[in-house]
């Protein structure tokens, strides 16, 4: 487990905010109702929006403090969601079994990252749908000027398009994008940002 996100988690203010992040929002409201998989959810800000939207929810991230905060975000909105403490490498899913995976501010170690996107994509029905919002190796810059928007300090783990479309070749493109985005996200999202949002869906 990361005690550094136990840590973070345990204050007693959402570190992100109870809302959901607005890309993903956006996103979300265009797809029917389904099946979610939630890897990194934290708090479960973006979960439980789906939760209320009519999504069933299974989040899952390293930290028990998170998944604490989740489900206390969840019975104050009167949703439930599924929310398993672990690591991505020891979970198991059935295979093509969600209809949307959301990867928001989803960070892996720049070894692990693509393996990981790869792993995820076996969980995804055919049809599917992956809605990303990460940082983008641009934001390097942006998050040293100003360490209150937040973010991986190495480089390795932010992301470029390259990356995103080497990792989901088998995907069609809705949208792929590098922009420049003023973040106010709780207390640790907080700034101009660089972001890469991604939206594809699985070839059938």
């Amino acid at each position: 487990m990361n005690p550094n996100w136990d840590e973070r988690y345990k204050e007693q203010e959402f570190a992100y905010g109870k809302i959901p992040n607005l890309f993903f929002k956006e996103w979300l409201l265009k797809f029917t109702p389904g099946t979610i998989l939630m890897p990194a959810d934290g708090e479960g800000r973006n979960g439980v929006f789906a939760a209320q939207q009519g999504w069933k929810v299974t989040s899952f991230d390293q930290s028990i403090e998170g998944q604490a905060k989740a489900l206390q975000l969840a019975k104050e909105n009167s949703v439930s969601l599924e929310y398993i403490v672990g690591d991505l490498e020891h979970l198991a899913f059935e295979r093509e079994s969600f209809d949307v995976i959301g990867l928001i501010y989803a960070h892996f170690s720049a070894e692990k990252k693509s393996l990981f996107h790869k792993k995820l994509d076996t969980f995804l029905k055919p049809g599917g749908i992956v809605i990303l919002e990460a940082f983008s190796k641009n934001h390097i810059h942006l998050v040293k000027e100003n360490p209150k928007v937040g973010g991986p300090k190495n480089v390795a783990m932010l992301y470029s398009q390259e990356e995103i479309l080497a990792d989901f070749q088998n995907y069609e493109l809705l949208l792929l994008e590098e922009e420049e985005v003023i973040l106010e996200e709780g207390k640790y999202h907080n700034g101009k940002g660089s972001v890469i949002r991604f939206v594809g869906r699985k070839m059938v």
